[in-house]
């Protein structure tokens, strides 16, 4: 599976909920597959895709939040693990697509090729932390506790476009969308 397949499935899913998306060639995928005024597209801030959702899934916990994230994002922002767990926001399913790669700059490995990113997520004491196989993916959206999912894919870019708003666009009609 390549990664936009991984967010192809992923938006399947998706009615009403925010969607936080990790920097690059994931949020040129997802903006090229389902554009929408509730998604938060990151540009230029590797490692917080899943601070920022964590932060709006306490602010808004009338609302589903979904973070879709890299393994490199998770490996540069590891910390983020045990604040997003020790604080429990129901709200919040964190998946990381990981193709064991730094995709948006040159596909260079990471670590994630010799970690087993579900099972440090459990380790840390996610009890909800599954392989994207193992789930249904809209239940788990909707459970009782934070959530992390996996999904491994293959490394490599779509030719999606570049996505045709600037960084201030992105964020007002983002912000408009949740108020």
């Amino acid at each position: 599976m390549a990664r936009r397949e991984a967010i192809e499935d992923i938006m399947n899913y998706i009615d009403d909920e925010l969607i936080i998306c990790n920097i690059g060639f994931p949020s040129r995928e997802l903006y090229d597959i389902k554009d929408r005024n509730e998604n938060f597209y990151m540009i230029g801030s590797m490692g917080l895709a899943s601070s920022i959702g964590f932060g709006l899934a306490l602010a808004r916990p009338d609302k589903d939040v979904v973070v879709i994230d890299g393994d490199g994002s998770l490996l540069m922002n590891m910390g983020s693990l045990v604040t997003v767990f020790a604080n429990n926001p129901s709200n919040l399913t964190w998946i990381v697509i990981d193709n064991g790669a730094y995709g948006s700059t040159g596909n260079q490995d990471t670590y994630a090729q010799v970690l087993d990113l579900t099972e440090i997520a459990k380790s840390v004491g996610f009890k909800n932390s599954y392989r994207f196989e193992d789930v249904d993916l809209k239940s788990i959206i909707k459970s009782d506790d934070a959530s992390f999912i996996v999904y491994e894919t293959e490394s490599g870019n779509s030719t999606a476009p570049i996505i045709d708003l600037d960084p201030i666009a992105i964020r007002d009609r983002f912000m408009n969308a949740i108020k």
